[in-house]
């Protein structure tokens, strides 16, 4: 059973930069497909980033394209998203989720098997 767990969340300023990190323990994080997704409060859960294990392709939603950025780092099991130029419609709990075995990366919420417990991140002025 892999365990997700997020951390960097927090408030900060419109413009500001934020790094969320997703740590995976387990042993399938190396050929887990990895993404990001956001929940607003009274919205459905919206895709943000994802990775694929395999190589360097990357997806990205309309919404943050330009200025998230998805990456990992296979020693340390973990998984980033670095997010500039942030606004307030960012604000969001998020969510690191992982797909087992897939390929990726895929914006499909469904083929995700594994979620973190989100963290949340506000930004207001």
């Amino acid at each position: 059973q892999e365990q997700l767990v997020e951390s960097g969340g927090g408030l900060v300023r419109p413009g500001d930069s934020l790094r969320l990190s997703c740590t995976v323990s387990g042993r399938t994080f190396r050929t887990s497909a990895m993404a990001w997704f956001r929940q607003a409060p009274g919205e459905e859960r919206e895709f943000v980033a994802a990775d694929s294990w395999s190589g360097p392709s990357t997806l990205y939603g309309d919404s943050v394209k330009g200025r998230f950025t998805i990456s990992r780092d296979n020693t340390k099991n973990t998984v980033y998203l670095q997010m500039n130029s942030l606004k307030p419609e960012d604000t969001a709990v998020y969510y690191c989720a992982a797909d087992r075995d897939g390929l990726g990366p895929t914006s499909i919420l469904e083929l995700y098997d594994y979620w973190g417990q989100g963290t949340q991140v506000t930004v207001s002025s």
